[in-house]
């Protein structure tokens, strides 16, 4: 990897990528060229400007140049460019006009930390980071652009910081994370989109001139869409084309949103929604914007997918669990729900230790004071009418069958009908003169305030402290409303969804370094805050509520574009489902499962002894696979019709591979289904048929696989390479 400075260039590169720019005039931050790494940037491809009507004129020494098509690598508004701004501002005299120019630029040996916030970690000397300073001397404000490389992985990070060199406040209104300039050509856009139970869901669109955005303002990444959108080739597939992807290391509100112009240049930008944010920037104060990656893929969704997951695998998610294997979990909710009792643990952990089950999680209820959603959220007080002598001696009971202990919190939330509401009615977020709106019968806590804070800190390490608990389930089970601080209630009411954020992150980072050992999964609902933010502190999270066999194919595929498979919950759960009703084979369930982090939810009181030994064997076959799963490189696979998913796992030695068929249908009874990855000079070994093929013959050609009267039948396939002797 390399940061060369030459006169007024700038090219950042290591063997996957190249990102140039360009100092114009000495004051005039253009960008260049991001993609494919290139040896040396000499000035090509820049666009030739004609004199046209309805423009402005600037002092540039480019001919003809018009701002709003002036590729700025950090484009303001108001002074001819009227394209989407990344940065506005307002200042004590009500001017709202920015002019920032470039001031010098320098080559910084590591990564600069994000103060307050997660971001991609790099060890010492691993990375290399160009810092830009650009100046507005009249608003008296310097702005600092940060970029950071790593070597060997197709991804550059972003951020920036915003700091008040004058005698005066301001109020940054819009600050975004990052701005990418890209050439004019025809591109389609993608995001996932989804709602609770039905996460992750591809969109794939044409560009259309004009703005095209995705959101949250619900104080959380959201189930409606992940902090991510990618651009590429309209004829990208699975394994090749063109893919620029971006997402944000972010757990709130952001704003994604791409532009076409009228001459069919892209500009991208993403980062905290300015609808939602507003910061004073106090006189010698400065702002730091959550981190932003950007992915070069020349080869596709696949080699866009293997760039994030390497990254967030190697230099993201926390270092005790890093490349570590999970264990295998029963959770409590869909076999008690809220309705919990030692009587009911002891039953479930004896068969589940029987099973090789390694964690059993209670989950919800066991603070409740009736078996419900209304009460008691906050209190955090066993209820030992439940649990005699408490969660020690559930936690214990648990131990001494030769499993872990976990336990479900919703730390954030509020019950009206609770102790600390009826003490401090003040905590949860709420405008004055206003009732507040619940969700799921709570209010949330207002992270915003210190004590606030501190309570949860204090309740978690009660809890904590004496060593019996080995895994917490930190769950948030609504959006955020009444989004206003008794804390700030003299100063700017839309701080207050940053400020929380940063409240939950600093808890969150107290946990991590207080007790490491303890292994924390993230959920919200499901996946309403399944982020890059949270996987700085939390080493899994939970896809989905839906834990329905052919749902959870659909949710797991989207997720897989962003996020190594073990940092993703998979839970094979009862049948009919909970959630849908549908009913799909135990096996179905397991392999659906399998490629990720496997976990049970139902009652195995109430399986069969065929049922339990199936799930018995399923465990063993997991253990024996998961390390291969955590560490080897995942594919999904282009299809011969959309009637089936494809998956694999390929390690030098041997690759696993699923092909889902969603339903029995006659018409699609014929195509081939080719492998990814394999050593084309190498021959494999095909477990189930004894048969041998070549690496080449199964990525160019692929196999057949036979029409199967079943609804939700899933195809296991395992292929060994045969080494040369």
């Amino acid at each position: 990897m390399s940061i060369v400075l030459k006169d007024h260039i700038v090219h950042i590169s290591n063997n996957k990528i190249s990102y140039v720019m360009e100092v114009v005039d000495g004051k005039y931050l253009i960008h260049r060229y991001f993609g494919k790494t290139i040896r040396k940037y000499r000035g090509t491809g820049i666009p030739l400007y004609f004199k046209r009507g309805y423009n402005t004129s600037h002092s540039c020494s480019v001919e003809n140049v018009s701002f709003d098509d002036f590729p700025f690598e950090y484009p303001v508004r108001d002074s001819g460019d009227y394209r989407i701004p990344a940065i506005s501002f307002v200042t004590a005299s009500g001017i709202r006009h920015a002019d920032f120019r470039f001031e010098n630029w320098r080559v910084l040996p590591d990564k600069p930390s994000l103060p307050g916030l997660p971001g991609i970690i790099a060890k010492k000397g691993e990375a290399e980071t160009l810092e830009v300073v650009c100046r507005d001397e009249m608003a008296e404000l310097k702005l600092y652009l940060y970029y950071t490389i790593l070597p060997d992985i197709g991804v550059l990070m972003r951020h920036q910081k915003l700091q008040n060199t004058g005698s005066r406040s301001i109020c940054i209104e819009n600050i975004q994370s990052m701005s990418l300039e890209l050439p004019a050509k025809e591109y389609d856009g993608l995001i996932l989109y989804g709602t609770h139970a039905k996460e992750a869901n591809r969109e794939r669109f044409p560009l259309h001139h004009g703005v095209q955005r995705i959101e949250s303002v619900r104080g959380s990444s959201s189930l409606q869409y992940q902090p991510f959108a990618a651009l590429m080739d309209p004829e990208t597939t699975e394994t090749s084309g063109t893919v620029y992807g971006f997402q944000l290391i972010y757990s709130g509100n952001f704003l994604a949103q791409i532009e076409k112009d009228q001459f069919g240049n892209i500009r991208a930008q993403m980062g905290l929604h300015p609808d939602m944010f507003s910061w004073e920037l106090k006189p010698g104060e400065s702002f730091c914007t959550p981190e932003a990656v950007l992915n070069y893929s020349g080869n596709g969704l696949n080699e866009m997918s293997h760039n994030f997951h390497r990254l967030y695998r190697e230099h993201l998610i926390p270092g005790e669990f890093a490349g570590k294997v999970r264990p295998v979990l029963l959770n409590s909710w869909e076999a008690m729900y809220y309705d919990v009792s030692l009587e009911k643990i002891k039953e479930q952990v004896i068969i589940a230790k029987r099973l090789g089950i390694e964690l059993f999680v209670l989950d919800d209820g066991w603070f409740r004071r009736g078996n419900n959603s209304h009460d008691s959220m906050g209190d955090w007080i066993c209820n030992e009418k439940k649990l005699p002598g408490g969660i020690r001696q559930a936690a214990d009971l648990v131990h001494s069958q030769g499993l872990q202990f976990g336990l479900w919190f919703e730390p954030e939330a509020i019950s009206l009908k609770s102790d600390l509401y009826q003490l401090h009615p003040d905590w949860a977020l709420g405008v004055p003169g206003y009732p507040n709106t619940e969700g799921r019968h709570e209010y949330l806590l207002d992270l915003t305030r210190t004590e606030i804070r501190d309570y949860i800190k204090n309740v978690l390490d009660s809890y904590l402290r004496e060593g019996f608990i080995d895994y917490i389930k930190w769950d948030m089970n609504r959006p955020l409303t009444d989004v206003y601080s008794q804390a700030y209630r003299d100063g700017n009411s839309k701080e207050t969804s940053h400020r929380y954020i940063l409240g939950l992150y600093e808890i969150l980072e107290w946990l991590k370094t207080a007790y490491p050992k303890v292994l924390v999964e993230g959920c919200s609902s499901g996946g309403a805050r399944f982020d890059p933010g949270m996987l700085y502190y939390v080493p899994q999270n939970w896809a989905s509520d839906n834990t329905d066999g052919y749902d959870r194919a659909v949710i797991q595929n989207g997720f897989s574009l962003l996020y190594p498979k073990e940092v993703m919950g998979a839970h094979v759960s009862i049948t009919p489902n909970h959630q849908t009703g549908r009913t799909t084979s135990l096996r179905t369930r397991f392999q659906t499962a399998r490629f990720f982090n496997l976990g049970y939810e139902l009652d195995v009181t109430k399986c069969s002894e065929e049922e339990l030994k199936i799930i018995s064997e399923q465990i063993s076959q997991y253990k024996s696979e998961r390390e291969f799963f955590s560490n080897e490189i995942f594919y999904r696979h282009e299809v011969p019709n959309q009637n089936y998913y494809m998956w694999s796992c390929v390690g030098k030695k041997e690759c696993k591979v699923i092909i889902y068929q969603k339903f029995f249908n006659p018409l699609y009874s014929h195509g081939c289904f080719r492998m990814l990855g394999l050593d084309p000079d190498a021959d494999y070994y095909e477990e189930a048929t004894g048969r041998i093929y070549g690496g080449d013959e199964l990525m160019e050609i692929g196999i057949t696989v036979p029409l199967v009267k079943e609804d939700f039948y899933v195809f296991d396939i395992h292929l060994i390479k045969i080494e040369e002797k």
